[in-house]
């Protein structure tokens, strides 16, 4: 088991469970059913807010750790949103009673670290259409020392008995440390934590793949295509966001694949977007790579640089998909 006292462990996990709080709280009071379909404003005011309340707590607890992170502030600074960083401030209070729209302000530019030796990086809202949809989303925090992931966490407002990633309460807490493992706890009240595992299946034909609502950097046609010549006969899971990691760390689900659009040919994923969810993953005994097998090199600077699309499985089916990708030209 992880040592739930080591400063980084526990500055991790506090941060991720008060933001994740912090936006089931603006998602209760800001998402109606009454929202037009393109009013981002409540997802905006959360992003912001979990931004926030993770580089507050970071801040204090580790002032010299950069954090590389997906917001800064440049638009709430802007006279027309002065509206939207009131409503921010409001809900960073909570957490922080003396806040200020400076203080948010500052907390969040805190996120325009770069990449060193050590740092912090953080999605504060993965899977923002998932949010906007009552549906699935993630607070995604890791720690990389030397390049490599050392720590992870998820925070999953939405992801309990649905995907039977169960804890007691609503949502789960998710942690992996490097060469410690993959463990769940409750979001809403965390004690006990259970270990996770990747599933055992090595039949391609019945394999749960691990699919997206949304298409925006992916391609979906070839996703398709790749799950017939693979031999997939079951269903995909459909979800939103880095709790996908958690579904297959816990043996829900066996494969995810991350094509290139083709719209964005020359698209990178954010590092933000896959350090957390890929050590749990790892530590549950899964495996990671591009779409030619090389590992996530986080190394080359806020972006994946250095890889092609993401390829995750519960290692038995890594081989076959890899194959699989060959033969499809992917």
């Amino acid at each position: 088991m992880i040592d739930l006292n080591l400063k980084e462990v526990k500055l991790a996990l506090d941060a991720v469970r008060q933001a994740s709080q912090l936006v089931q709280q603006v998602q209760s009071e800001l998402v109606s059913a009454s929202l037009t379909k393109d009013d981002r404003s409540p997802v905006t005011v959360a992003d912001f807010a979990s931004q926030a309340v993770v580089a507050k707590m970071l801040d204090d607890v580790f002032p010299g750790d950069p954090l590389v992170a997906e917001e800064d502030s440049a638009a709430l600074r802007e006279a027309q949103e002065e509206a939207t960083l009131e409503k921010v401030t409001s809900f960073v209070a909570r957490v922080h009673a003396s806040t200020t729209p400076a203080s948010v302000c500052d907390w969040i530019d805190r996120g325009k670290g770069q990449p060193s030796q050590r740092f912090w990086t953080l999605d504060p809202i993965d899977g923002t259409k998932g949010f906007l949809r009552s549906d699935q989303y993630a607070v995604a925090l890791a720690l990389l020392i030397d390049g490599k992931v050392q720590l992870g966490v998820l925070g999953c407002p939405k992801l309990d008995s649905g995907y039977r990633l169960a804890m007691t309460g609503e949502g789960c807490l998710v942690l992996a440390r490097r060469s410690q493992g993959s463990w769940t706890t409750s979001l809403s009240e965390p004690g006990r934590f259970e270990a996770l595992h990747v599933s055992a299946c090595n039949d391609p034909g019945q394999a749960r793949m691990l699919r997206s609502f949304e298409s925006g950097h992916t391609n979906v046609n070839q996703i398709d295509e790749f799950a017939r010549s693979l031999g997939v006969q079951v269903e995909p899971v459909r979800m939103d966001s880095q709790a996908k990691y958690a579904v297959l760390a816990s043996g829900h689900g066996e494969l995810l694949i991350r094509l290139i659009s083709p719209s964005q040919p020359d698209y990178h994923e954010k590092i933000w977007d896959q350090a957390a969810g890929s050590l749990v993953l790892e530590e549950a005994g899964g495996q990671i790579s591009d779409l030619a097998g090389k590992p996530l090199d986080f190394r080359s600077g806020r972006t994946l640089a250095n890889n092609r699309g993401v390829l995750a499985s519960n290692h038995s089916l890594h081989p076959a998909a890899l194959k699989t990708l060959v033969a499809i030209g992917a």
